[in-house]
């Protein structure tokens, strides 16, 4: 008899119903191992459509948010993408499985060198998890087709959407650290920057530096 709970076999039915419909990604989400990804205290909840809390205070976002994130990505197989804010690494193997390297940076090492030993264990192997500053993204990494930020930005800096190529695809929550967000999607065009607003959402918020606790 199955063991699974009941949130894990109503997975796909979820973000299918909640408008996800990029099979690609569909398929990724079930395939990732979420509850990998949690706490062991939440690893039954693992597929409930809701945030978890995981170290450092931070969380791992809701499934629909991560399926939403993605799908508006629009990601092809050889893009280079750069995440900021990696968490417990769950989003970056999300988008491993769809592009062709990850660039995420996390500013608390506890969350870094955990994210870090557990991708590579689960052979991620395309995913690179930097200790750093999202807000000070180091010059000898080039740029971008596609960012994510995974944490709650005021305003989407200029500095961080001239990291995109041309075409390029920036993707954040942004608004006022305490409260509601609104998931902003920014293009690179040859005219400037495209900028729409799709969803809101709630995050927690994006500092910058490196955390001072371990």
């Amino acid at each position: 008899m199955s063991q699974e709970p009941p949130e894990k076999m109503m997975f796909q039915l979820s973000l299918r119903r909640r408008g996800i419909s990029d099979q690609t990604i569909l398929r990724t989400m079930e395939e990732v191992p979420r509850e990998l990804f949690v706490t062991d205290a939440d690893r039954g909840h693992a597929y409930r459509d809701s945030a978890l809390g995981i170290a450092c205070g931070q969380t791992i976002s809701q499934p629909f948010v991560v399926a939403y994130m993605t799908e508006q990505l629009q990601l092809q197989k050889q893009h280079r993408v750069l995440e900021i804010g990696t968490g417990s690494g769950y989003q970056a193997a999300v988008l491993s499985r769809l592009c062709r390297h990850v660039l995420t940076i996390e500013r608390y090492r506890t969350l870094a060198d955990s994210a870090r030993s557990r991708l590579e264990k689960l052979g991620y192997d395309n995913i690179e998890v930097l200790l750093g500053d999202g807000f000070d993204i180091p010059a000898g990494g080039g740029d971008f087709d596609r960012i994510i930020v995974t944490a709650a930005m005021e305003q989407i800096p200029e500095k961080l959407q001239a990291r995109l190529e041309p075409g390029g695809i920036v993707i954040a929550p942004v608004g006022p650290h305490q409260g509601v967000q609104t998931l902003t999607r920014v293009t690179r065009t040859e005219a400037g920057f495209d900028r729409k607003s799709l969803v809101d959402v709630r995050f927690v918020p994006a500092l910058p530096g490196i955390a001072r606790e371990l």
